[in-house]
């Protein structure tokens, strides 16, 4: 039987199977660009969390986002020790599917319910689960499989997420696993007080972010990159030692992160360019909701600021505080456009179980009474589209009003966010091109390149744009990008020739409702391809022996920890096809965390150990091997038959002082 399967929820889903507003695939087309039509930009949201455990585990695991339920009664039939499902509090209804899934077609499996769905009480969840996590996936998985505890940092997994415009994919994002929770409570957060107010560092230092980043610049140079942390740049030591550790590398990165107004005051535009961020979710919620995130520098001469740095923002705003009356909406609104941000959030202020709010509104009874009476109604409409709180001035219909105006406004008076990116992308360029920094220059390339790829999406706007402002702040930008940047005329003509089919397909498919499912994304993690290398190997032509096992380098001083793949004995031909075997299928390629110790091995011939090092660094960005001192001699005359990435000690005492080269 196989160990562990992890999924998703089945589709199809979304309001035209049932689903509340918002409920789908997609964070950006269900939540911030809702409004936005054809100009929506699209990008699958996949569940991530289930990937970071799965990668951190020694047991194999397979991980299924959106399989539809034949594909997983299909997986099912393979036979799983446990399945892992992951669900939010609006999709609880989809999770007891999944679990009636289970329980026919895989009696024997035992079910773990996780993610953030998991804030409802037992007597909900024990009838749908075997195993309940709440808390950190990683460690929870490890002592339910009674795995050793982690021991050095976290395995990143590979991640990558594509971004559609007018139905064409653009580009690639590679997601970072940064941090979970967030000190900052604010009393409606899930996530924060899922963690208890803790924020707990999945990468614990800014080196280890660039190490993980830098994995995905090896797929494809360039990549975009969003780091999944609360609120990444609070933290400023952290944050700093990313930027020089940028500075060191040389690279020219484009970053996307969720950061606070009080964490934002501690740099400069400058800084942030420099560490490669220009993008940024900020919360203003509302302009007299006095969270503690808020202090600092005045919103409007941040966003101001940031704009003019070629920095996108996606502001997020409540909709359905107390104090709140239509008035006040229309007045805070108001407020929130003049700052222009690139994109806008809007969501009902809604209480869910572990925050304050929800405890303040069951003390004072003011959950709607519909909702009080029918917890899974409550459940399936916690999306942030509907009023679930008796408000003291505005109705349930007039705050789903206000919400779809604040929508409706945001996007007939700034236009797309398509286009309010590409001018952002501009304004970088123009800014930064004559800076005397190099560095700066190059930021101020890509963002040209940046604009000369989006560039197609302006005649569309200025054509079918929702508003004659829309249309005419396109038909703007368009004059400017002719008047000011050099572009490729003939490329970019053709471009913007199929992009309006492009386009005029995008509106169809979504009227008609086709095509709007994801394929199932399957992915199978091997578990620990270090402790599945150890063993000993027996040679078929002799009696030699060559034993692999897994050992640990530490410094106490540098806090450092890494894993050690020791080889001893013989290498020969039968050996070394064995091992090459048993290298190959632990996928050691995934693994960046671990050295090599070759010091007590002994090989019949120099172009065997070659080829041991040669297939172990497969895939590698950098590999540390040690051997000894006759070896080193060996080494360095054959130099230039090993690639430049890896680097050779003879005692760990030197790798140590070498050490923060590597990261340590």
């Amino acid at each position: 039987m196989n160990k562990l399967l992890f999924t998703s929820i089945c589709k199809p889903i979304g309001p035209r199977y049932g689903d509340s507003p918002s409920v789908g695939y997609e964070l950006l087309h269900g939540q911030v660009t809702t409004a936005q039509g054809l100009f929506s930009p699209r990008a699958v949201h996949l569940q991530y969390g289930l990937e970071f455990i799965a990668a951190n585990l020694d047991t194999p695991t397979t991980v299924l986002n959106y399989p539809s339920k034949r594909q997983l009664i299909r997986e099912l039939a393979k036979g799983y020790e446990f399945v892992g499902l992951s669900f939010v509090l609006s999709t609880y209804h989809r999770m007891k599917e999944v679990v009636a899934l289970i329980r026919e077609h895989s009696p024997r499996s035992k079910i773990i319910l996780g993610g953030y769905g998991t804030v409802i009480e037992d007597e909900l969840l024990q009838p749908y689960g075997d195993f309940i996590c709440r808390e950190e996936g990683v460690g929870f998985m490890k002592k339910l499989l009674g795995e050793p505890p982690r021991d050095g940092p976290f395995r990143h997994p590979v991640v990558v997420s594509t971004l559609r415009v007018f139905s064409v994919p653009v580009t690639k994002t590679g997601l970072v696993f940064a941090g979970l929770g967030c000190p900052a409570g604010c009393d409606f957060c899930c996530t924060s007080h899922f963690f208890k107010r803790r924020h707990i560092r999945l990468l614990e230092r800014g080196r280890d972010i660039l190490q993980t980043i830098e994995k995905y610049q090896d797929i494809e140079e360039g990549m975009k990159i969003t780091i999944l942390d609360e609120d990444f740049l609070l933290n400023k030591r952290r944050a700093r030692e990313f930027g020089e550790a940028v500075h060191e590398s040389g690279r020219t990165l484009s970053i996307f992160c969720f950061a606070s107004v009080r964490a934002l005051s501690q740099y400069t535009v400058e800084e942030l360019v420099l560490m490669g961020i220009d993008g940024l979710w900020i919360g203003v919620e509302g302009r007299r909701s006095g969270y503690l995130k808020q202090s600092g520098t005045d919103i409007a001469t941040l966003f101001a600021e940031l704009r003019s740095a070629g920095i996108i923002t996606l502001a997020s705003m409540i909709v359905g505080f107390d104090y709140q009356t239509p008035e006040i909406i229309r007045e805070e609104l108001d407020y929130l456009l003049a700052q222009k941000p690139t994109l806008a959030q809007f969501l009902i202020y809604g209480p869910t179980p572990g925050t304050p709010f929800y405890d303040r509104i069951i003390s004072e009874g003011r959950l709607r009474p519909d909702f009080a009476r029918d917890r899974l109604q409550y459940f399936k409409h916690c999306t942030g589209f509907d009023a679930m709180v008796t408000h003291p001035t505005l109705s349930s219909d007039e705050l789903r009003r206000q919400q779809r105006l604040c929508f409706k406004e945001d996007f007939e008076r700034l236009g797309p966010s398509l286009v309010r990116s590409l001018e952002c992308a501009l304004n970088g360029h123009q800014r930064w091109r004559h800076s005397t920094d190099p560095r700066l220059r190059k930021k101020a390339a890509v963002f040209l390149q940046d604009f000369v790829k989006g560039l197609p999406v302006l005649p569309v706007a200025a054509l079918l744009g929702p508003s004659r402002e829309a249309r005419r702040i396109a038909r703007h930008l368009l004059r400017r990008g002719i008047r000011e940047v050099s572009v490729p005329w003939v490329r970019t003509a053709v471009k913007t020739v199929l992009a309006f089919p492009a386009a005029l397909w995008t509106a169809l498919s979504l009227k008609l409702q086709i095509f709007q499912h994801p394929p199932l994304r399957r992915t199978n993690y091997t578990g620990d391809g270090l402790r599945a290398m150890c063993g000993q190997l027996v040679s078929g032509h002799t009696t030699s022996r060559l034993e692999i096992c897994l050992e640990s380098v530490k410094d106490r001083d540098l806090h450092t920890s890494l894993r050690m793949l020791t080889f001893k004995g013989t290498l020969d031909r039968s050996t070394l096809k064995q091992a090459v075997k048993r290298l190959k299928k632990s996928a050691l390629h995934n693994l960046e965390d671990f050295v090599v110790d070759l010091r007590n091995l002994e090989a019949t011939n120099h172009k065997s150990f070659l080829k041991l090092i040669r297939v172990i660094n497969t895939g590698k960005r950098r590999l540390c091997v040690f051997v000894s001192e006759y070896r080193m001699e060996r080494l360095r005359k054959r130099a230039r038959a090993l690639k430049h990435s890896i680097d050779f000690f003879i005692s760990e005492e030197s790798f140590l002082a070498k050490a923060p080269s590597w990261g340590m």
